[in-house]
């Protein structure tokens, strides 16, 4: 069973950025929003980073990272995906990945993103993926179809009221 954590940005953007190195140049602390992901033992095992938020835009950046595998539940993904659309009222969010993260990018586009390469991003031989979702993306990906995440939204509603 997995916990999740809210209002300790700084400790769950340095577990974070100490496992993705492009994200160790750092946030600006009071534009970082955080979730971090607990196992049984109580001990943080991932972390969704949030920063860059264009609300004129409706825009958002994410980086996440975990040391176990086990960390991306449907329940986590929910989770992800609810700040920033649900919470901020974005219209779109965006990750930068290392074009050589094959893994990820699978997993992205199962999820409906669309991808831009970008070269040199991460340096002179390391090329990037700027990975972006819409929020009608989102709501109408097969994931959310098949396991009723839509019923996530009113659930947010009646905490919130």
């Amino acid at each position: 069973m997995l916990d999740y954590v809210y209002g300790h940005d700084e400790v769950v953007a340095r577990f974070v950025a100490q496992l993705i190195p492009h994200c160790r140049r750092g946030w600006k602390k009071e534009e970082t929003r955080a979730i971090g992901v607990i196992n049984e033992q109580g001990h943080l095992i991932a972390g969704l980073v949030y920063f860059n938020h264009d609300p004129e835009a409706g825009t958002i950046e994410i980086a996440g990272a975990s040391i176990d595998p086990h960390w991306l539940t449907r329940g986590t993904i929910a989770r992800m995906y609810q700040y920033p659309f649900l919470q901020c009222g974005c219209q779109m969010i965006y990750q930068k990945t290392p074009a050589e993260n094959m893994r990820l990018l699978r997993q992205l586009a199962v999820y409906g993103y669309k991808f831009v390469k970008q070269e040199r991003m991460f340096g002179r031989e390391r090329d990037g993926i700027i990975c972006s979702l819409t929020y009608e993306a989102w709501a109408g990906n097969r994931f959310n179809k098949r396991f009723g995440h839509h019923l996530v939204d009113a659930e947010l509603e009646e905490e919130a009221a």
